[in-house]
Formats: structure tokens, sequence, C-alpha cells
């Protein structure tokens, strides 16, 4: 056994170039119309993505890629704390802002706006890494190990929710109960965990009623469908109607104001509707192989934190994709989370891309099993 410091994976970084670039082009042809209508021009949204999510994306990714991953440990406490701070400020009136969504989930400081729950998503990843790095096999002792493990996950998650996004908490609270079952916790801890997650899934939707309609018209779509349950009959139409070859890219029909948020959450579905269901089947594929291989480079991590930390950000991916891509097929209710890479959407663009260059850094130091 052996530890190569020299080689890095250059196969997945090219499968995130692919990704990304691909993404790109989509949200150009998905947000063209509305862009042109709102502003007066269709390249708004991908000028936006571009300079505000992949410029400085690239920017952290190098970074990432260069320094010695294991430095995010040396201050992962300090990035849990400024995560949660971000957290708190934007509960607060006058410097969160909502952008005319359900949720305030904007932080505006002057001229910069960004979403905290984006940076909070890879700080928690990486606080968790660590903090589970150091448990070792404490995390079976639930007063000393996994109890302190779940108020820590708890405080963002519950931050988050109260802005609220339960899409973005549900998420996170999915990520770290990923990150508890690698590192070993105890299976009566981890049902007391999911038992306890799905009761305050339930009650958050039973006090908001405009939640529990969401839910009843994910169940039965065909009773609103000019209401709640618009978006989701409109996506399967432009889904159904792609067939196998699509329209052609930038021919979508439902983009020009019939599928709401066809920039944002509902962008799978112009994907389906101009490129068809082979192109989304090569599209999942990349999905799967990209995280195939990260699962594979967590496997040969050379320590438990780049272990976890890889893990944790994989999961990440893969849950926001089915998050997604599950809403716009009728799998999972409407949540309005992003598809990584893919929505518009500079403060997600740019955090993947940083988790992708700390991936890559860690893909220099594989642990190679030599018979």
């Amino acid at each position: 056994m052996v530890v190569d410091k020299t080689k890095t994976d250059y196969l997945l970084l090219s499968y995130f170039g692919i990704l990304i670039f691909f993404g790109l082009i989509l949200l150009w042809s998905a947000s063209s119309v509305v862009g042109f209508e709102r502003f007066g021009d269709s390249y708004f949204f991908l000028k936006r993505q571009v300079l505000y999510g992949f410029l400085p994306g690239l920017f952290l990714f190098i970074v990432l890629s260069k320094i010695p991953y294991i430095f995010l440990k040396k201050i992962s406490l300090l990035i849990y704390v400024v995560a949660l701070i971000l957290l708190i400020l934007v509960l607060i009136p006058g410097m969160g802002n909502s952008f005319g969504t359900t949720a305030q989930s904007w932080l505006s400081l002057g001229l910069l706006s960004f979403q905290p729950s984006e940076v909070a998503k890879l700080g928690i990843i990486v606080f968790f890494a660590s903090y589970l790095a150091d448990l070792g096999n404490n995390i079976e002792n639930f007063q000393t190990g996994f109890l302190p493990a779940l108020i820590l996950g708890i405080l963002p998650i519950g931050l988050i929710a109260l802005q609220p996004d339960i899409g973005t908490a549900s998420i996170l609270f999915a990520t770290i109960f990923g990150m508890l079952f690698l590192a070993k916790a105890r299976y009566s801890h981890l049902g007391i965990l999911l038992v306890s997650g799905i009761g305050a899934f339930i009650i958050m939707i039973a006090l908001v009623p405009s939640r529990a309609e969401r839910l009843m018209t994910f169940m039965r779509p065909e009773l609103d469908p000019q209401g709640i349950g618009y978006q989701i009959n409109q996506a399967l139409l432009a889904i159904g109607s792609g067939g196998w070859f699509g329209f052609g890219l930038g021919h979508s029909i439902q983009k020009h104001q019939y599928l709401p948020e066809v920039h944002a959450d509902s962008i799978f579905a112009v994907m389906a509707e101009e490129l068809g269901f082979i192109m989304v089947v090569a599209f999942i594929l990349l999905l799967l192989v990209i995280c195939f291989r990260v699962f594979k480079l967590a496997k040969q991590s050379p320590d438990n934190f780049a272990k976890f930390l890889v893990f944790g950000v994989v999961l990440w991916f893969i849950i926001q994709s089915f998050f997604n891509i599950g809403a716009m097929v009728g799998l999972v209710p409407l949540t309005g989370v992003p598809l990584p890479f893919v929505s518009h959407g500079g403060t997600a663009l740019m955090i993947s891309m940083s988790a992708v260059g700390i991936i890559i850094n860690i893909s220099k130091n594989r642990i190679k099993y030599r018979l």
C-alpha cells in the first residue's frame, strides 16, 4: 500500500468539466426567453452565472485544489462558526432578503448578495468530517459521541428551516445522516434520529397550510391544475413531449411563459423537452459515473477526515440532484432546490466548484493498493 501524492484524477476532473460546461449551455437555452422578457437580454442569466458563479468558483477551485486539504481540518471549527453566523444574519430584518421567493434565504451586504445556506452546506460538511474523524469509535457512545454530534448538526438545520427553506434543510439533514452512518454510529441511534427527523418534517408541514397543500398536490397534481399543481403538470408535459430526441436545443415550448422557474428548479424539464430521453439518460449516467468515481476516491482517501469529507460532498450532490429531478418527474414534492451545476444560482455554482476543488485535492493523496 502506497500513498501517491503526484497524480490528480484528471478523468474525474474532466467529468466535472463536462457537467459544468453542459450546465452553462443548458442554462443559456432555458433562460433565454425569460431573460429577454424581464431584462431585454437573452444572455442575462448566463452572464450572471458566469460572472457571479463560474469565475469566482474557478478561483476557489484552483485555491482549494492547491492548498493542503488538511488545512481545512485545522480551521473546521472556524468554518462552522462562520456558517452559523451567516445563517443567523439572514434572519435579521433588513439584512435577509427573499427576492420574491417564499424563503428569506439571501443575505444582502451592500452590493454583495449571496445565499448563506449554500455556503453552509459545504461548511457543515467540512466541520462534520473533522468532528467525526476526531470522535472515532466514540461515536457509538450516545452521551459523549452521538448526542453532541446531533446537536451540532441540528443548529444549522434549524436555522435554515426558520428561513423557511425546508428543501435545503432536508438535504443537509440527509447528508449529515449519511455521514453519521459512514462513521459507524449505532443503528438504534440512527433510528431515533430518523424518526425524529420525520416527525419534525410532519410538524413543519402541519404548521403551514400551503405546505400541506403542496404535499396533497404532489400526491394528486390533477386536483389543482391551474393553482399549486400547475408547475408539476407543466413539467410533466415538457418531459413527456420531448420524446426520445427532443425538439432541439433552444426549441422548448414550455419555457415561453408556460413553465415557472425554467432557469432554476424547472430546468431539468426544459432539458428533457429540448434534448429528449436519450440525452436525459446520458446526463443522469454522467452524474452516476461521477458519484461512483468519487465514492471510489473516498475509499482510497488517506485518512478518515478526507474520507468523510469526500463522502459528504458526493452525498450532498446525489441528494440534491435526486430532490430536483424527482420533483420534476413526480417522485417527491416540489422543494425548490436547484439542480447542481446546472440551475441558475451564482452562490450554488461557486460553492459546488469549491467542493470539486477539495475533491481533486484529495485525489492527489490517494491510497493505492498494489498486489
